[in-house]
């Protein structure tokens, strides 16, 4: 991790992705998805939470700036993404997700809690509110 003054800088990048065909629409995409997600932030040191709704993916991760951004590359390379827009990169005081890798069980709620169901035009306000629900929960 970037060390600032004697002190360690985390970033949280939020991203949502269009997937192409079933990704992250049928229950082995999603544990496909899971299972290299855990390994792949285990080893990164990455924590984050992942939500799939109507064809579209939010992926919010912490961790390292090089950490994060050999993820963002692995996922602008990643052939079940058809569009990735990055919603918020920025420095964070600590974690707010416990786990490499943690999914929303029930994303239409959720969603229809902040009022956007659209993940497409989700804006950076909405998507830090979906992260502090997941937080609270």
């Amino acid at each position: 991790m970037v060390k600032l003054k004697g002190e360690f800088v985390l970033f949280c990048a939020i991203v949502a992705s269009e997937m192409v065909g079933s990704a992250g629409a049928s229950t082995l995409s999603v544990a496909q998805i899971l299972g290299v997600s855990e390994r792949n932030n285990r080893r990164d040191d990455v924590t984050s939470g992942i939500l799939f709704h109507d064809g579209w993916c939010l992926h919010a991760m912490e961790g390292s700036r090089s950490d994060l951004d050999r993820l963002l590359r692995r996922l602008r390379e990643d052939p079940r993404i058809r569009t990735l827009r990055i919603v918020v990169d920025q420095p964070i005081a600590r974690r707010r997700f416990c786990r490499p890798i943690s999914l929303c069980e029930n994303p239409a709620a959720l969603l229809k809690t902040i009022g956007s169901p659209d993940l497409g035009r989700i804006t950076a306000f909405e998507a830090e509110r979906i992260v502090e629900f997941k937080k609270a929960a």
